[in-house]
C-alpha cells in the first residue's frame, strides 16, 4: 500500500464530519448576508406596496438575527480548531508545525486574500492571516492561561479602557470611524462599468475600508478570541461523541441562553436608559459582540447536539461538502456576486429588493452545494483547499504528506 492510500484511509476513518456541516452552515449565513447586503455596495430597489416591505424587514429582521456576527464567529472558531489538529498531527509525527503554519498563513494574505479582496471590499481572510500569527505564540502555553487571555479579549479591553475614560474626563469624545472615509471612496467605483476601476478601487481602498471596519468594529480582538477558543477545544477533544461531551454542549447551550437575554435586553433598552457618552462607548461594540457571542454558543451546541442525537441527519449531512469545500466557496462567492451586483457585471444593486436578493442567495447557495458535492466525489479536496495544501507543504518530502486533512480527530492530547 502506498503513502497516499494509507493517507486516505486515515482521513476517511477519523474525519470528523460534524466539522464540515457546521462550517458549511455558518458559511451558508454569510452568503445569505453578502448577497442580502449586495456585497457592500447596499443599493435597494424602492418596496413598492406595504406587503413587500413587510416581506422584506421579515427576512432582514431573521437573516441578521440568526447570522450577522454569529456565523463570522463560528467560521473564525472553526478556523482556531483547525490549528490545532494541524499542530497536532505533526506533533505525533515529530514535527513542529509552527513555521510552516506561518508560511501557511502568508500564503493566505498574499494569494487567497488578495485574489478575493480584488472583487469584494469585505474580505475577512486578510484579517484572519495576520492574527492567525497569535496562535503560533500562545499554543505552547497551558490552557487555563490561554483561556484567559481569550476572555480578556472577548471582553473587549480597548473598549473598557475608553468607557474609564469618558467617566474621568467629561468631556471625552468618541473618535469618529475611518473606515467610512474609505467607503465614500469605492461606492461610486462600484457602481461604474469599468472592471479595470473595480479591481483599482478593491485592492487598495477596498482592502483599507474593509480591514479598518473591522478593526473598529471589535473584531480584531474577537476573532483572536475565538481563534484560541477554537484551538482550546481541539485540545479538549470536544466534538467526538461521548456522553461527557453531550453534556458539556448541553451546558454551552444553556450558558449561551442565560447570556444573551439580557445582553440583547440591555442592547436593546440601554439608550433609552442611559444615552451618556460612557454607555454609549459600550453599547456600540462590547455589549453587541458578547451578544453575538452568546447566541454563537447557542447555535454551536445546538447544531452539536442536533447532530448527536440524528434529529435532521439529512439536512446535516447534505450540507457537509458545502463546509469542507469552504475557501473554494468563499471566494467564489465574492467573484459571482460582485459580477451579479457590481457596475462591471450585471449592475443589479440597484434593481433587486431584499427578498429577490436573499431568494438569489439560497439558489446560488444550492448551485454551489451541488458542486461541491459533484466535485468531492472525484475529488479529496476543494480546488483552493487543494492548491494550498500544494503550496503549504512546497518543498518537503512526501512524508510530511501523511499529515491527515486538517479537520480530523485528534488521536492524542496535547493538554
Amino acid at each position: 500500500m502506498n503513502m497516499e492510500n494509507i493517507s486516505n484511509i486515515r482521513e476517511n476513518e477519523t474525519r470528523i464530519k460534524v466539522i464540515d456541516s457546521l462550517r458549511g452552515f455558518s458559511l451558508l449565513g454569510i452568503v445569505l448576508i453578502h448577497f442580502i447586503e449586495h456585497f457592500n455596495l447596499f443599493n435597494f430597489q424602492e418596496t413598492t406596496s406595504s406587503f413587500s416591505e413587510i416581506i422584506d424587514n421579515g427576512i432582514l429582521g431573521t437573516v441578521f438575527f440568526l447570522f450577522s456576527g454569529k456565523a463570522y464567529a463560528i467560521f473564525s472558531y472553526l478556523f482556531g480548531f483547525s490549528f490545532f489538529i494541524q499542530l497536532n498531527n505533526q506533533a505525533k509525527l515529530g514535527n513542529d508545525f509552527r513555521l510552516r503554519f506561518a508560511w501557511r498563513l502568508l500564503i493566505l494574505l498574499l494569494v487567497f486574500a488578495q485574489l478575493n479582496a480584488l472583487f469584494y471590499p469585505g474580505d475577512i481572510l486578510a484579517l484572519y492571516a495576520t492574527i492567525g500569527f497569535t496562535l503560533i505564540f500562545v499554543c505552547k502555553l497551558n490552557d487555563k492561561i490561554v483561556l484567559l487571555i481569550a476572555i480578556i479579549l472577548l471582553l473587549q479591553p480597548l473598549e473598557w479602557i475608553k468607557f474609564i475614560s469618558s467617566l474621568w474626563d467629561s468631556n471625552y469624545e468618541i473618535a469618529a470611524n475611518l473606515n467610512w472615509n474609505y467607503y465614500k471612496l469605492i461606492h461610486p467605483i462600484l457602481a461604474e462599468d469599468s472592471f479595470v476601476n473595480t479591481l483599482k478601487a478593491n485592492i487598495w481602498n477596498g482592502q483599507i475600508f474593509s480591514n479598518l471596519w473591522q478593526i473598529e468594529n471589535g473584531r480584531l480582538f474577537q476573532t483572536t478570541s475565538l481563534f484560541m477558543l477554537g484551538m482550546l477545544s481541539g485540545r479538549k477533544d470536544v466534538f467526538r461523541k461521548t456522553n461527557k461531551n453531550i453534556l458539556f454542549w448541553k451546558r454551552i447551550f444553556i450558558i449561551g441562553i442565560v447570556c444573551f437575554i439580557p445582553l440583547f435586553t440591555l442592547h436593546k433598552y440601554l439608550p433609552e436608559i442611559h444615552s451618556g457618552s460612557p454607555f454609549r462607548i459600550l453599547n456600540s461594540i462590547t455589549i453587541p459582540s458578547l451578544k453575538n457571542f452568546s447566541f454563537s454558543l447557542i447555535l454551536v451546541a445546538g447544531y452539536i447536539l442536533l447532530w448527536y442525537k440524528n434529529t435532521i441527519p439529512k439536512l446535516q449531512n447534505a450540507i457537509l461538502p458545502f463546509g469542507r469545500m469552504s475557501l473554494t466557496n468563499y471566494i467564489s462567492m465574492g467573484i459571482v456576486g460582485s459580477f451579479m451586483f457590481f457596475g462591471y457585471g450585471l449592475s443589479l444593486y440597484n434593481k433587486l429588493g431584499v427578498f429577490v436578493s436573499f431568494s438569489i442567495g439560497i439558489i446560488f447557495f444550492l448551485l454551489q452545494l451541488a458542486f461541491s458535492t459533484l466535485w468531492l466525489k472525484k475529488h479529496k479536496q476543494g480546488p483552493f483547499e487543494y492548491l494550498w495544501k500544494k503550496l503549504t507543504w512546497v518543498g518537503t518530502n512526501n512524508d510530511k504528506k501523511l499529515v491527515p486533512n486538517e479537520i480530523t480527530l485528534p488521536v492524542t492530547k496535547t493538554h
